[in-house]
């Protein structure tokens, strides 16, 4: 490294934002994650042994997936390559097999490869990878926001180990934040007092994001002018300011996307109708499709309500339609009306589960035909071939009913419709009841 390149690097440092210049250089100062690197867990021993498998960190922004590749790179005495998944190309992961070979077959040294945001490597990039993960040519370090499960090549997966990070507690977060502002590294030099309720109301705020969290202090930092005594004082105004929205993890196209709506539909389902509408409301703070959101409302109304209260799937669908014809914000208030009523109306999946099993049957029993009393007559020569000979009208009989069997043979006395008690569907199951199972007329 030239005298330029070191000179280079000391400005970068300088100039990094405050939570790269905060990262924990030793796996004792990590702050939080107690369930995988707590004191003798197994990633805590294998760090400090140095002797770590290939491993891929999953968890939301600013937990500390970098912060612990870092922690790595420090403790280990295996050469450590990083690459960014998001602008490396083949050719950048060409180089690093090439010194990771270079530095095994010249010097019997191990290579550990971070690979930041893994998940953005397409399938033909991660497959270049595997044979040297598969050989020890190199250890990898993955981190990703999204389920690795989903996005990363099974093969790699499979031989890895998976470190789930959790979003960090307030305490932690207030923790970090403490430890910013004494540090010579962080903000010592600003000689700054912050009101405790900004402190916590910033450690509540991050919604477990340190770098949320960090990158509002050190705004404040830099946009609070000292007072006589050359005191940065940041009060709980300040703070509100320099962090305007809270910071969802919910990215519309990953992993948490998935998690609020399945928790949407679920307390939809159960009639909570509490939760359902915050569900909702955290989508639509989040920026979600309105449009998406109808959808969802209106399967929902059709699977778990169904016709325990058939008024939930018109409500659902004209609120869909009104949606789409007022817009936002004021379609907020018509999804909610829509959500609330679908949560409180009483539920039957009776419907659902009817034309499922009626297609495992339309699947697995060969039917020969449509009994013959039941095929059309409408054309001429339909009696010669038998067709809708026996067919019994059933408003000619009493209550517009009459028995005869509809099914094909092959499933007569299947019951795919089981009504239920709940609802209006309890209305529907007494009505069947009264019906008078005749073959006579009036």
């Amino acid at each position: 490294m030239d005298i330029f390149e070191q000179i280079r690097e000391k400005t970068m440092e300088k100039d990094a934002p405050l939570a790269a210049r905060m990262r924990p250089e030793t796996i004792e100062d990590v702050v939080g994650q107690e369930q995988i690197v707590g004191k003798g867990k197994l990633l805590y021993r294998a760090i400090k042994a140095d002797q770590l498998g290939s491993i891929i960190f999953y968890g939301p922004p600013g937990t500390g997936k970098t912060t612990l590749a870092r922690v790595i790179a420090n403790t280990t005495k295996s050469d450590f390559l990083q690459l960014n998944a998001t602008v490396a190309g083949k050719k950048e992961i060409q180089e690093v097999i090439r010194q990771a070979k270079d530095s095994k077959g010249m010097y019997g040294r191990k290579t550990i490869l971070f690979v930041d945001e893994i998940h953005r490597f397409n399938k033909a990039q991660q497959d270049t990878l595997l044979p040297y993960v598969e050989d020890g040519t190199l250890t990898l370090v993955g981190a990703t926001t999204e389920n690795p499960y989903f996005e990363v090549n099974k093969a790699l997966v499979s031989r890895s180990r998976i470190f789930q990070l959790r979003h960090l507690e307030k305490e932690d977060i207030r923790k970090l934040m403490e430890r910013a502002l004494a540090s010579p590294k962080g903000l010592e030099s600003y000689r700054m007092e912050v009101a405790p309720e900004a402190l916590d109301f910033l450690a509540d705020v991050a919604g477990g994001d340190a770098r949320a969290a960090l990158n509002a202090i050190e705004l404040a930092a830099m946009t609070t002018d000292p007072d006589e005594s050359g005191i940065r004082r940041v009060d709980l105004a300040v703070a509100q300011e320099c962090i305007q929205k809270r910071a969802l993890q919910y990215d519309k196209d990953g992993d948490n996307h998935y998690d609020v709506i399945s928790a949407f539909i679920k307390s939809m389902r159960g009639s909570d109708k509490d939760a359902a509408v915050y569900y909702l409301a955290r989508m639509l703070y989040a920026g979600e499709d309105p449009k998406f959101i109808a959808r969802r409302i209106v399967i929902c109304a059709a699977e778990d309500v169904g016709n325990a209260d058939p008024r939930a799937l018109q409500l659902a669908v004209a609120a869909a339609q009104a949606v789409d014809f007022i817009g936002m914000p004021e379609g907020r208030i018509i999804l909610s009306q829509a959500v609330a009523y679908v949560a409180c109306a009483p539920k039957s999946n009776a419907a659902y589960l009817a034309v499922d099993q009626a297609l495992a049957d339309v699947r697995d029993v060969q039917v020969m035909g449509v009994p013959p009393h039941l095929k059309d007559a409408h054309y001429k020569g339909a009696k010669d071939l038998g067709n809708g000979i026996g067919y019994k009208y059933a408003h000619d009989y009493p209550r517009h009913h009459v028995r005869q069997q509809y099914l094909p043979d092959e499933l007569a006395g299947r019951e795919y419709y089981r009504l239920t008690d709940q609802g209006y569907e309890r209305k529907l199951k007494e009505w069947l009841r009264t019906l008078v199972p005749s073959d006579e007329k009036e």
